[in-house]
């Protein structure tokens, strides 16, 4: 037992000096079981949905998303003369999201989002700097594929991010969307991992010629916020990026060392930037305000914000499909496919309008449309919701092969419709593959008689179970069948029971459950 012990010992640490690696922003020896590759296609997998999850992509001014870009790219060169050394060029990209959640994150490998809401809030393009250069941070310094890495560390595995929208059918769809976020970009980073993005977001900053007295700026910015609690940055960046005295005291001293006073901010250029976030700064609180009277069950106030906001703003999609999103809501289906159409027309590329277009065409009994409307929100975002629609229309149609793979594929999800899509597809399957769902194992009771416990793992009761019992040799070929048994009653969902046979040799036995039926 002894020489085992010492040769896991030795094999745990071939492993762990197999996995060292050095840190290519704090040149610091770390261990590494994530490659560059591999963040890179993470964030790659990742970044679509993320982005569509919490909002979509603003499209209303793409020169804003262009301006962004660039100082992204400016920063991000910065970074590269910084850590020359280190021999680490990872593709950043940056999107801006259509949400008013003050909020900004990157994705291992170096994908990148900022959020409309952040950009009204910030002051100067030496700002945007700061907080462009702390994200690039996180991305640089593998802060997110580290919180993967302890994942594999406990689990044994990365955990795979599920999107998502919670609740049924779309009874909740306007109380806030389907805000299930990938845990990639709703990490809450710790104390050491902050003060690091702090400092060297800094030095990238300065190199790319900023002034640093913006990042303390921002950061005193940010305590008056959190200490006023006030709400949207509190769901937002303040989730992820908790920010605190210390923080401003780091970063008064960074700046003290880095100089750099006589650098630039660009005020007035990000002023100009951003303008038309400003000029349309009421159309989007109208739009909030549309959202809370909705969430309220205030229609009324609800479908007049959000007119409101239409009037000022009417190239954006988002509000248009919130007021698809009312219709369909109050059952007003054919209204509800004609504002999705106009959302889509402006944004033909967010699966959020296709999917809950689809659910009006469905209501509507254009089954054709609701089809295609799905399929498009599928082939953007895969969603349990799409699919489990998907399901049951082919269902309706009678193809069976195309409902289970559907059906299959949304019950993955811990999510309300992934739990109704494994209900569906246990109806089908059940029948035909009963021992998929209902499972067997043997023991010997004090008696000294084979017991056979049953357990219905199916999300539904069952009945009439029936189970053989038979000997096989050492090659698996049967040798001979010794006993038919049946369950008395019906076994409700998880429920387990136990049988006693007339058998005393379990060598060789097997149980296998060979007929069972829905309960219902």
């Amino acid at each position: 037992m002894r020489a085992l012990n010492r040769a896991f010992v030795l094999l745990l640490s071939a492993i762990v000096l197999a996995a060292c690696g050095t840190n290519p922003v704090t040149g610091e020896r770390e261990l590494q079981f994530i490659s560059t590759a591999q963040e890179i296609k993470i964030g790659e997998q990742n970044y679509l949905p993320a982005r569509q999850v919490q909002g979509g992509d603003y499209v209303v001014d793409r020169d804003i998303t262009q301006y962004v870009q660039q100082v992204m790219q400016r920063v991000a060169d910065a970074s590269v003369r910084v850590n020359a050394d280190q021999d680490r060029q990872l593709p950043y990209e940056i999107e801006v999201i259509n949400s008013s959640v003050p909020n900004a994150w990157a994705m291992p490998g170096g994908k990148m989002a900022i959020n409309r809401g952040l950009l009204t809030e910030l002051n100067s393009e030496a700002e945007l700097a700061a907080v462009l250069g702390h994200e690039i941070v996180h991305a640089a310094a593998r802060h997110g594929a580290k919180a993967q890495e302890r994942g594999m560390l406990l689990q044994g595995g990365l955990l795979a991010a599920q999107i998502g929208s919670a609740g049924s059918r779309y009874g909740n769809l306007i109380a806030g969307g389907a805000m299930v976020g990938a845990q990639l970009v709703s990490t809450k980073y710790g104390r050491d991992a902050e003060l690091q993005s702090d400092y060297y977001g800094m030095k990238y900053m300065v190199e790319a010629g900023y002034n640093p007295q913006a990042a303390v700026d921002l950061q005193e910015t940010f305590v008056r916020l959190s200490e006023g609690r006030k709400t949207n940055w509190l769901e937002g960046l303040f989730a992820s990026h908790p920010p605190s005295a210390e923080r401003v005291a780091r970063n008064r001293e960074t700046a003290a060392q880095l100089g750099g006073n006589d650098l630039e901010y660009g005020r007035d250029r990000y002023k100009r930037a951003i303008s038309a976030l400003t000029r349309d700064a009421d159309a989007y609180a109208a739009h909030d305000e549309a959202l809370k009277a909705a969430q309220k069950k205030d229609f009324k106030t609800a479908y007049k914000e959000v007119d409101k906001a239409i009037r000022l703003q009417p190239r954006e999609p988002k509000f248009f499909g919130l007021k698809g999103d009312l219709a369909l809501n109050e059952k007003k289906f054919k209204t509800a496919v004609a504002q999705y159409d106009q959302a889509i027309k402006l944004y033909p590329d967010y699966f959020a309008f296709h999917l809950h277009q689809g659910y009006a065409k469905q209501e509507l009994g254009d089954k054709a449309g609701a089809r295609r409307a799905f399929e498009k929100s599928n082939s953007i975002v895969p969603t349990p919701n799409a699919q489990k629609a998907l399901g049951d229309l082919a269902l309706a149609a009678g193809n069976r092969d195309a409902a289970l793979k559907y059906f299959a594929s949304a019950a993955q999800t811990n999510t309300a419709v992934g739990k109704e899509a494994l209900v569906s597809m246990t109806r089908l399957e059940l029948p035909q593959n009963p021992d998929k769902y209902i499972s067997t194992r043997l023991a010997l009771n004090n008696s000294g008689q084979v017991v056979i416990q049953v357990h219905n793992r199916a999300p539904v009761a069952v009945r009439d179970v029936q189970i053989i019992t038979a000997y096989f040799d050492n090659l698996g070929n049967q040798v001979s069948r010794t006993q038919t048994m049946r369950v008395r009653g019906s076994l409700d969902a998880g429920e387990r029971t136990t049988l006693t046979t007339r058998i005393t040799d379990a060598n060789g036995l097997r149980a296998q459950v060979s007929k069972a039926r829905l309960a219902e």
